[in-house]
């Protein structure tokens, strides 16, 4: 699967970003789509995923409450909107997915197909 993320970008503290993860020639609700930041130097954080069904949400740490993810089907993305924006959330955003044949199943690790990600800094 070939991803791509985008909607990342320059913004103050404080602010929102809306990021979209799209699939070249596949469709993105046959796989558990998730959203991952990394700051150069460390590992790669999870944030969220989100079930094939669009039904079932996971959230990492960093992101509850001021991040949510969802699917437009019919746009063949899936959504992280972004919100309260603060400088340590600057990083490049990835999005990955995982094949499962369980539509409501959610996890944290196991994604792959990366992409080059997309830069989202955040300044004070």
């Amino acid at each position: 699967v070939q991803l791509q993320a985008s909607g990342g970008g320059l913004v103050q503290a404080g602010g929102s970003l809306t990021l979209s993860c799209t699939a070249s020639g596949r469709t993105l609700s046959n796989y558990l789509t998730g959203w991952f930041r990394q700051v150069p130097g460390q590992e790669r954080e999870f944030l969220a995923s989100i079930s094939r069904s669009g039904t079932y949400m996971d959230y990492g740490e960093s992101a509850v409450g001021r991040f949510f993810i969802r699917r437009t089907d019919a746009k063949n993305t899936v959504i992280l909107e972004m919100n309260s924006l603060q400088p340590e959330d600057t990083a490049v955003y990835y999005c990955g997915v995982q094949s499962t044949f369980d539509i409501n199943y959610t996890a944290r690790d196991g994604f792959g197909s990366w992409g080059q990600g997309t830069q989202v800094t955040v300044s004070s």
